[in-house]
């Protein structure tokens, strides 16, 4: 007969331990691996709304005439486009693809390619041209004559019902804000 000295072994409680630490580690790998990969996903698409905002204010340098308009003639100025609320924007009057176009008409084409784009890359995304000179980001815009003028970029997450996610205030504020530089 063998006396209980002489056996070896894990009890069943201890395997048990064992298991659940295995199971937490495991959970806590998915949960990192997941918020990697959100976290790689915001920042593609700030980068996206960085170009897109750097790129329309490249654009706006190089149309020096419709720059120095007033600004309620500015038609760059008058930019506020939400994706959510237009999806799909109208084409403009001319094409500029390397045609003969006067300033406004590279001013609307230029509007219309950065809608496309804003509605192509971001998600639910919004873009607004404006003067302000406040440094809080948000929509609303100071709109003083010496202000400078800035694009802002942003876009809606999503809650996990798919609905468009909105911060404490009701809106989302954007997440690029590039300053297009000199002002009239």
């Amino acid at each position: 007969m063998r006396t209980r000295a002489l056996m070896h072994g894990f009890t069943l409680l201890e395997i048990l331990i064992a298991v659940l630490l295995l199971a937490v580690g495991i959970v806590g790998g998915v949960a990192m691996q997941l918020t990697a990969l959100r976290m790689r996903h915001q920042a593609a698409l700030l980068s996206q709304a960085t170009y897109v905002a750097a790129g329309l204010a490249e654009r706006m340098r190089a149309n020096a005439a419709q720059m120095h308009l007033a600004d309620g003639a500015n038609p760059y100025l008058m930019l506020d486009y939400d994706a959510l609320a237009e999806p799909d924007p109208p084409a403009p009057s001319a094409l500029c693809y390397g045609g003969a176009c006067d300033s406004a008409q590279l001013a609307m084409f230029d509007l219309y390619e950065v809608k496309v784009q804003v509605s192509q890359y971001l998600p639910a995304g919004r873009i607004q041209v404006c003067r302000d000179g406040s440094v809080k980001p948000g929509w609303t815009c100071g709109g003083a004559a010496g202000a400078p003028v800035v694009v802002k970029v942003g876009w809606r997450g999503k809650n996990p019902d798919g609905t468009p996610h909105k911060d404490v205030s009701g809106e989302f504020a954007p997440a690029v804000a590039v300053a297009v530089g000199a002002t009239r």
